[in-house]
């Protein structure tokens, strides 16, 4: 569905993206992995083409440099790590936005399909009672809440999340994975994340792309990336250990 093709990302000399290629298909949940400064997001960044890069993004075999904005947006939703708003505007109207790809014109009124979506998505995420809220008083994760209801209205074929349970609760960060999880379910999406919670990408991911300092350390199947070997390389210690010491605690 989706694929990048020797991506390379630079900052003067600096290559934050380095001749990375990745596949993403049908039914698969891909995690992008890796430590700080690895350049998951700025993958992220790349294929929501608000960086220039050299390579190509292909969707079904087409650059995406090709499609027009609405024609992206009704088949690629992108999650940022960052959301802010600046007005007051209500949680209700942010996520209306994510519906506006299939709207005729600026003007168009909204339609029967356009309510379902977003008031499924603000259900799924637990809005309801904030649909009227401003969006300049409510708290870290109940604005992430908020775009990822975007998105879902916006109803797109593959989801591109930076950080989904960023600033999340546990229930919260349980909540919106399973939700994910759901909408994968239907024949035709897939989703692609940036996660630093090795647990979650271990949870959920079906597939995994490893990355340090740009570059692929290692993609395929969700076990055979996340390997003592390969996460000892890229985080410089035995992540293994830690993990289970860190589990011991609750048992």
């Amino acid at each position: 569905m989706l694929s990048g093709n020797h991506i390379t990302v630079r900052y003067g000399s600096f290559a934050a993206v380095d001749d990375l290629t990745f596949h993403l298909r049908e039914g698969q949940w891909l995690m992008l992995a890796g430590p700080n400064g690895a350049g998951k997001s700025t993958l992220i960044e790349a294929i929501a083409q608000g960086v220039p890069y050299t390579g190509s993004i292909e969707w079904a075999g087409r650059d995406i440099r090709t499609l027009k904005p609405a024609q992206r947006a009704q088949r690629i939703g992108v999650l940022s790590q960052k959301n802010t708003v600046g007005y007051a505007y209500t949680v209700e109207e942010v996520v209306c936005l994510g519906r506006y790809a299939y709207q005729a014109g600026f003007l168009a009124g909204r339609d029967g399909e356009e309510k379902a979506r977003v008031e499924q998505a603000l259900r799924l995420t637990g809005l309801d009672e904030l649909r009227h809220a401003s969006m300049l008083t409510l708290s870290g994760g109940e604005t992430q809440r908020v775009f990822l209801a975007q998105v879902f209205a916006q109803n797109p074929q593959v989801l591109i999340l930076d950080e989904p349970a960023n600033h999340l609760d546990l229930k919260y960060q349980q909540r919106i994975f399973s939700l994910i999880l759901e909408w994968l379910r239907e024949p035709g999406r897939a989703v692609l994340s940036v996660v630093h919670d090795l647990s979650l990408a271990r949870r959920y991911g079906t597939h995994a792309v490893l990355m340090h300092r740009g570059k692929c350390v290692s993609q395929g199947e969700i076990g055979s990336v996340m390997t003592p070997e390969n996460l000892r390389r890229v985080y410089d210690m035995d992540v293994y250990a830690w993990m289970r010491e860190m589990l011991s605690q609750w048992t």
